[in-house]
């Protein structure tokens, strides 16, 4: 058997692509950015024939750094952005229009329309997903109902529709050339379209949107040797298996493994996202949390979660350094903010796309409050590492309540968790100890776990939990009275960004 597992990791922001050997250690990796494109306030697109040319790139730059190629791999796996949505003619490979990104706020009043008439309950029931503008459903409905002939070409089979997933294994398996139009489970419980029992699209719910059944992927496991096909290649270039396909946030969950019930983990990336394993138990919330599927591993029974997603929290230190500027790089805020012992009294809610998990308020708009004359730009950015801190305390808390389970210690990945400060904070604001593991890039990681599994390449869950190493740990060193006095505030603060978007 070939020596790696490579990881297509299509992110909101970023197209990369590891290697990993079987210890999963990473043996190499490059990345690319893609532009953000926004038409207006509150819409966010994607090219996604850049998304495509940057996979190309990622891939060919990091097999060559590493001095391997396509034939060193024994199988790559896929995971991506869950919610965005894509539509294009397969017979040429030309989208109908940009990817409209999980972020977008334009199906507001699609979702609204959803829930003003009970058809809300039936897509909680079935999907385990509220109506709301960060699902693929809604995104899907708005570019029938808006792109000229659009509609006609799905009626005919030509427009298909998938997420990041489905649009990359599409064109690594030959594009117009006998491409697969294929998605995986935790990818397709993010549409509102899935009935989390049956695993399959469901006929009352599409009737909601108005999709036509012919647009969908069909839908696999997680982990699978066949399912998703294999690289088209070249003479010169090596046939690779795809074995393995996970929304981001499911494959950080296997990726941290967090196989068992109770288990649960939290990614700091363009968003948070925090991922509390259920077994092969659906739990509804009662506090503002979705239902998802955490991954299906071959022909095994899936493996459910509840998940608290956050719309900003890395973004909003991009926001920092691209629209106010006060940065030039993403690392920089850590040194900006630890020039203040405290934020001055200001408190940052990053509700750009209004509020997502547990509050679900798509009316709300970000504000910065408490502020004085005092208060300087090392405050801000101070305000901003808190924000993201409080916001996945929220969500902890919403957890708690769900399952009854008390959180002792948060295990962290992503980005953010190279930023010491913010993890300091985000253990003093939760009381817990947070955990950071070897290898923080755990999305990657998990895609390739899924994907190694399916070949044989790693034997099965015990011996992925025997690669997973702690790197470094945060203990809170806040009182309980500073903690309670700064969760206070921040409740506060967020109740000042509601209802700012009027119907």
């Amino acid at each position: 058997m070939a020596d790696f597992i490579g990881a297509v990791d299509q992110g909101t922001t970023s197209t990369r692509f590891m290697v990993f050997d079987h210890a999963g250690q990473e043996v190499a990796r490059h990345q690319l950015e893609h532009e953000q494109v926004l038409p207006r306030a509150g819409w966010v697109e994607h090219n996604p024939l850049e998304i495509w040319d940057r996979t190309q790139s990622v891939i060919g730059s990091a097999l060559t750094s590493a001095g391997i190629t396509s034939a060193d791999l024994a199988a790559i796996g896929i995971t991506n952005q869950r919610e965005t949505a894509i539509v294009w003619d397969r017979r040429t490979g030309r989208p109908f229009h940009n990817a409209i990104v999980w972020q977008d706020t334009r199906t507001a009043a699609i979702a609204k329309a959803l829930d003003a008439d009970g058809r809300g309950d039936v897509i909680r029931a079935k999907s385990g997903l509220p109506p709301a503008t960060y699902f693929s459903g809604g995104k899907i409905q708005w570019l029938l109902e808006n792109v000229d002939g659009l509609r006609a070409a799905a009626e005919r089979g030509d427009a298909v529709f998938g997420t990041p997933d489905t649009w990359v294994v599409w064109n690594l398996t030959g594009g117009p050339d006998g491409g697969l139009h294929v998605t995986d489970v935790t990818n397709a419980s993010r549409t509102m379209l899935m009935d989390l029992t049956t695993l399959d699209w469901d006929d009352e719910l599409l009737g909601f949107f108005g999709i036509p059944r012919a647009m969908l992927p069909s839908i696999h496991p997680s982990s699978h040797p066949e399912a998703f096909g294999v690289t088209s290649g070249d003479r010169r270039t090596a046939k690779v298996p795809i074995a393995g396909v996970l929304g981001d946030q499911q494959a950080a969950t296997v990726g941290q493994v967090c196989f068992e019930p109770g288990e649960a983990k939290n990614t700091y990336g363009t968003g948070n996202f925090l991922l509390l394993n259920t077994g092969e138990e659906l739990v509804r919330s009662r506090n503002g949390l979705l239902t998802t599927v955490a991954y299906q591993l071959g022909d095994a029974k899936p493996v459910y979660a509840l998940e608290g997603s956050i719309a900003v929290t890395g973004s909003a230190v991009q926001w920092l350094r691209d629209q106010l500027g006060i940065i030039s790089g993403a690392s920089e805020v850590e040194r900006l903010a630890a020039q203040v012992e405290d934020t001055g009294g200001v408190y940052f809610v990053p509700a750009f796309s209004g509020l997502f998990a547990p509050y679900w308020r798509s009316d709300a708009r970000g504000a910065i409050v408490g502020l004085s004359r005092f208060n300087t730009n090392a405050h801000l950015a101070r305000a901003t590492l808190e924000a993201i801190c409080y916001q996945s305390r929220d969500v902890a808390e919403a957890m708690e309540a769900d399952s009854g389970v008390e959180m002792t210690c948060l295990k962290v990945d992503g980005g953010v968790t190279a930023n010491s400060l913010c993890m300091q904070l985000q253990a003093d604001i939760l009381g817990v100890p947070v955990s950071r593991p070897v290898v923080a890039e755990t999305t990657a990681l998990g895609a390739a776990y899924a994907a190694g599994l399916a070949t044989g390449f790693w034997s099965g869950t015990d011996e992925l939990r025997e690669n997973w190493a702690e790197d470094r740990r945060w203990e809170p060193s806040w009182s309980e009275d500073q903690r309670r006095e700064g969760y206070r505030g921040w409740k506060k603060a967020v109740e000042r960004t509601l209802d700012w978007e009027e119907d």
